[in-house]
């Protein structure tokens, strides 16, 4: 089954469990038996080859997903040992039937041993849930252990055990599985932080429960669609001209910043911006035009000298190489104060969250902010450790704080703006942890901006734009991969239908 877009929380999942069997009269084993069987489909389809099974089980409902899925494979033909990590006598419930069921069908159940797990050529792990919430005791954390270092193909059911199905941290100690099969709802914790690296390649089964219509079941979190791409950027008539496409003021490039300004122009002129300025210190405006004789080059020896380029512009994207001069704050301030539609980034943003008059300088409503970790936790007032550690409660933190649209950058790139579900881009790579790349995705999102006006849909749009291109660069390999191989591949992205 196709991954959905809605992604929840543990609590909704769980809450859409309770309305199943509470309100649809799905009876809680008739869901762990289709739990089963959705885990041996893609069991079966992963390893095609594989006949020697390990099943890891624990003591809750998903140990009880794990008896099933033994019970299923051994009837496929497939060789099943089930190891119990917890002594099945003190299994109740759905799990105390599973468990039943298997022994019954002539099921084998061993106590669990680590040297048991080299005899399989998968090892299934069922030991823990997305009811964790607090370090994985120290017998579990041993087998947790044991499975991470047996050297074979993990498939964990629902989520890998030990992993915080809402934050995305291991805790304390969690499987790193090779692929996760997850039921009824997706989980938060299986997209932000760390949670793509212990979930390996992700598979989804609704169980035939689909969500209410009711308050409490908003996701919340949205994937990025590329139909999205397309909704932002349709296609052009035929007499259109370049003034139909908007724009873009970028703002920037400091005394010894050429490179982040002409970046950011020649991406936004790469989606498709219809004019692009940069205003950047005289110094640098050779190197500018040099690299990109598109772009239109205006010397910004102070900040007065924005005033025409500002009323020309229909979007401005301040930041890139900007610096934290007296100039870059006196021109930070033209901006801010003009009133344009805008993108901030990079110094920029240290700016606003070092300016005595922050208050004065917010401008909800009319901006799109694109902080990565560090300089979110600056304009939040907080360690960057803090930020990654719950980024949804972040993103939540800056649009409250903020206003407008945010962007925070990283793995698995956050957008949010008030009244809206937040989205989530799981597109890109490692090889886009290289210099640049964030100018490149600023001036993406401001081209974006430029021809559709719209905030949001330009955001992400522009988020998954600059990702997207960002994987066709890293096809020759991600190590080395510079934010100039990235621009290239942009035009590809806003032109696919």
């Amino acid at each position: 089954m196709a991954l959905p877009n809605a992604i929840y929380t543990s609590a909704q999942v769980r809450a859409l469990d309770h309305h199943a069997i509470g309100t649809l009269g799905i009876p809680g084993y008739t869901l762990m038996k289709r739990a089963g069987e959705a885990s041996l489909r893609v069991l079966r389809s992963r390893w095609p080859t594989a006949y020697r099974i390990v099943v890891v089980c624990g003591g809750g409902n998903n140990g009880g997903d794990g008896y099933v899925l033994a019970r299923f494979a051994q009837a496929a033909g497939l060789t099943v040992s089930a190891l119990a990590a917890v002594p099945p006598d003190r299994l109740q419930g759905d799990a105390r039937q599973a468990y039943d069921d298997f022994r019954a069908s002539s099921g084998r159940v061993l106590p669990f041993d680590s040297a048991a797990l080299g005899t399989g050529e998968v090892i299934v792990d069922a030991l823990l849930g997305t009811g964790l919430t607090s370090s994985v005791r120290e017998d579990a954390a041993g087998v947790i252990a044991a499975i991470n270092a047996a050297g074979r193909p993990v498939f964990a059911l629902d989520v890998p055990s030990g992993l915080s199905s809402d934050l995305g941290a291991p805790l304390g100690a969690a499987v790193r599985a090779d692929c996760t099969i997850t039921f009824v709802g997706l989980k938060t914790g299986l997209f932000v932080g760390d949670g793509p690296e212990y979930t390996g390649t992700l598979f989804f089964d609704d169980l035939e429960v689909a969500a209410p219509d009711q308050p409490g079941f908003e996701p919340r979190l949205v994937r990025l669609a590329e139909c999205e791409i397309a909704q932002a950027l349709p296609p052009r008539r035929r007499a259109a001209h370049k003034g139909s496409f908007g724009h873009v003021l970028v703002v920037g490039g400091g005394t010894g910043m050429p490179g982040a300004a002409r970046l950011a122009g020649e991406a936004a002129l790469r989606v498709g911006a219809g004019l692009v300025t940069v205003a950047a210190a005289p110094e640098n405006l050779a190197a500018i035009a040099g690299g990109c004789p598109e772009i239109i080059c205006m010397p910004l020896a102070e900040a007065s000298a924005l005033e025409e380029p500002l009323a020309r512009a229909d979007v401005v994207a301040v930041g890139p190489g900007l610096g934290r001069s007296t100039w870059a704050a006196m021109a930070l301030e033209r901006v801010l104060a003009s009133q344009k539609p805008m993108v901030v980034d990079a110094d920029a943003l240290n700016l606003i969250a070092a300016a005595a008059n922050g208050e004065r300088l917010r401008e909800p409503g009319r901006w799109i902010l694109t902080p990565h970790p560090g300089e979110a936790a600056r304009l939040l007032g907080c360690g960057t450790g803090e930020v990654q550690r719950d980024r949804l409660a972040a993103l939540d933190a800056l649009v409250e704080r903020y206003g407008g649209v945010v962007v925070l950058k990283g793995a698995g790139t956050l957008i949010g703006m008030r009244g809206e579900i937040p989205a989530i881009c799981e597109r890109g790579n490692p090889g886009m942890a290289s210099p640049g790349m964030g100018d490149v995705l600023t001036g993406a999102i401001a081209g974006v901006l430029a021809q559709c006006g719209r905030l949001q849909a330009a955001a992400r749009a522009g988020v998954l734009v600059h990702a997207l291109a960002g994987d066709t660069a890293a096809l020759a390999g991600q190590r080395g991969l510079m934010a100039s191989d990235v621009l290239r591949e942009l035009r590809t992205w806003v032109n696919r239908r």
